[in-house]
């Protein structure tokens, strides 16, 4: 059976005028659609939830949202294609005539609860790495000064090299970045990480600088 959650009686509640209705209609037609449903609130706006994660509604100045966490595997014509201005897969919400039906909206509900029934995975392409940032010639020049330096940090992992080089290309002056180049060849020389801090000794506790 399905619960409602106070939580979004008073999101409701406290919307903008023109709000209420749009809210309070997919509301219904989203327990219409889905007896089970779960009410809860999760960002700050309401979810609805079943066997996972369903759909969720927000409100704000000017327009609501609705956004389905299957939309991709749901069919085309009844959610259309992904709106650019608003978040969700109908765009800019401004009155209840923005949305569906009451039965075309139940019934888009009803087909996103049996993809969860049926454990139906969406696969999100994987995203892109960032690239490496470009190491300054002031530090390239200091690791060529350093044998020891130059040695670690050629075995440092990628993730490793680039924890060292965002911290050098981030300083917002040059006297700061010339600092941070001297501390990381130290470091470096060292045979240390540039978090090396906040690492776990082999007894599991936090290394001290």
């Amino acid at each position: 059976m399905g619960s409602r959650d106070p939580r979004v009686d008073t999101y409701i509640a406290k919307a903008a005028p023109f709000a209420k209705p749009i809210l309070t209609r997919i509301r219904a037609a989203v327990h219409k659609g889905c007896p089970d449903v779960q009410e809860t609130m999760k960002w700050s706006f309401p979810h609805f939830d079943y066997k996972g994660m369903l759909c969720a509604m927000a409100a704000f100045k000017q327009h609501c949202t609705l956004g389905f966490w299957k939309a991709s595997l749901l069919r085309a014509s009844a959610v259309g294609s992904k709106p650019k201005d608003a978040m969700g897969q109908f765009g800019r919400i401004t009155s209840v005539d923005d949305l569906p039906s009451d039965k075309a909206l139940a019934a888009l509900v009803r087909q996103a609860a049996h993809l969860n029934d049926a454990g139906v995975k969406v696969v999100r392409a994987p995203k892109a790495p960032k690239p490496m940032p470009k190491a300054p010639p002031a530090f390239l020049k200091a690791l060529r000064a350093s044998a020891t330096a130059k040695a670690t940090y050629g075995a440092l992992s990628p993730s490793h090299r680039r924890e060292y080089l965002e911290w050098i290309v981030e300083a917002k002056t040059a006297a700061t970045r010339d600092k941070r180049i001297a501390t990381a060849i130290e470091w470096l020389a060292a045979g240390k990480s540039r978090n090396w801090k906040y690492e776990r000794t082999a007894a599991g506790t936090l290394r001290t600088a």
